[in-house]
């Protein structure tokens, strides 16, 4: 997990960058690549905080772009 052992979680924008927002992509792809990924199973899946908001563990994230 993370440095301090806390539950972080991260929304899609967060995941693979928004240009409107000004944040870089951790994972740059495009939302239908990520979805397709997430379906394949190459992309963990996400938890359903609410039915408006879909979330993914920042540890399953990063672990993806470990070397």
């Amino acid at each position: 997990m993370s440095d301090n052992n806390q539950l972080r979680y991260l929304r899609l924008y967060q995941i693979i960058g928004c240009r409107k927002r000004g944040i870089q992509p951790i994972i740059p792809v495009g939302p239908t690549t990520w979805w397709n990924g997430v379906k394949s199973g190459k992309f963990p899946k996400p938890t359903k905080l609410t039915p408006r908001t879909t979330v993914w563990r920042s540890d399953q994230i990063y672990h993806l772009i470990k070397p």
